[in-house]
């Protein structure tokens, strides 16, 4: 089968298509021929070397996509292995090597796909708004009337969070980097916008009286001294990302002084069974069936130009979520 692969850490350059063996079915597993593939960081970063990466060269990314279930060995007691069936929709966030034609998936991990969510939607959908729908429900459970600031507001997690918390009936500040991600946020539905290059703690506190945010979400990272700043008196920042740098030590006794909750999110720490991927992912697809929630128009790659994508994103010359076709 043909697959995405690189055998040194590098620049996209080091992506290449190469025939490999196709995986072979294990108890509780299926094999799932992919539709729509997902570029994310993650996958730029474990090109570089940034992540480790288990096995020998050459290896193979990704995590997230969409396709047919192939065949399946349902074997093994798997609690993901009584609704599923061969020629069955199905899509993932959180399966490895899925740059290839074919991917052996744990059928704890695959969840359902409806006739209302495309192939494409649902791998622009996944990994990006499970993040986002955690950080606005686990992390902090968004209210009406909250305000919450958003950085890299125009990212695909930033854009899902701001319309998950307008669902919610909170406002929110997008804090991007660019006059260009601005509209971007705005267009997702954020009450507001700031520069990065501005007072933005500043102007959460002008937005809601002189108090501040009710919640900061930061992907960021150098930014988090910042965001701590921001939130009100008893609010609470979601640590999630450190795309701009290590965040600098916080002093505890910051927190005590002000009352403050500084919170970690991970996904895998939600993504725990079978139960909980599919109930989380039926969530995400009612809210798009519904027109409540949208990941745009994906732009679309062959698999055979995935460093194409992979030198998009890692440019940062892209707003919208990346996908490769096999």
């Amino acid at each position: 089968m043909k697959a995405l692969t690189f055998s040194s850490f590098g620049g996209p350059e080091v992506l290449g298509i190469s025939d490999v063996l196709a995986p072979t079915l294990a108890p509780g597993t299926a094999l799932v021929r992919m539709k729509a593939i997902g570029v994310n960081f993650a996958d730029v970063y474990r090109r570089q070397g940034r992540y480790h990466l288990e096995g020998q060269a050459p290896w193979v990314l990704g995590y997230e996509g969409a396709g047919v279930i192939e065949a399946l060995d349902a074997s093994g007691g798997d609690s993901g292995a009584a609704s599923l069936r061969v020629g069955d929709r199905v899509a993932f966030a959180d399966v490895p090597h899925s740059n290839a034609e074919l991917v052996r998936a744990k059928l704890s991990h695959l969840v359902p796909l409806p006739e209302s969510i495309s192939f494409e939607v649902a791998a622009a959908l996944l990994l990006q708004g499970l993040t986002a729908q955690y950080l606005t429900t686990d992390s902090h459970l968004l209210a009406k009337g909250e305000l919450a600031v958003v950085l890299a507001a125009a990212g695909g997690v930033g854009a899902l969070v701001i319309q998950l918390a307008k669902h919610a009936g909170a406002r929110v500040l997008g804090v991007v980097s660019s006059a260009a991600k601005a509209e971007v946020a705005t267009r997702a539905g954020a009450d507001a916008t700031c520069l990065t290059t501005e007072d933005w703690p500043a102007r959460a506190k002008d937005m809601s009286a002189g108090r501040g945010a009710d919640v900061v979400y930061d992907s960021v990272g150098s930014t988090l001294l910042e965001s701590l700043s921001a939130a009100r008196t008893g609010g609470t920042v979601v640590f999630y990302g450190m795309a701009g740098g290590d965040p600098a030590p916080v002093d505890p006794r910051l927190l005590m002084d002000r009352s403050l909750t500084l919170t970690g999110g991970d996904l895998w720490s939600y993504l725990t069974s079978s139960e909980e991927r599919v109930a989380r992912s039926a969530r995400l697809f009612a809210l798009v069936a519904k027109g409540a929630l949208d990941v745009g128009t994906p732009r679309t790659f062959p698999l055979e130009k995935g460093g194409e994508a992979h030198a998009l994103l890692e440019g940062r010359q892209t707003t919208g979520k990346l996908l490769l076709i096999p």
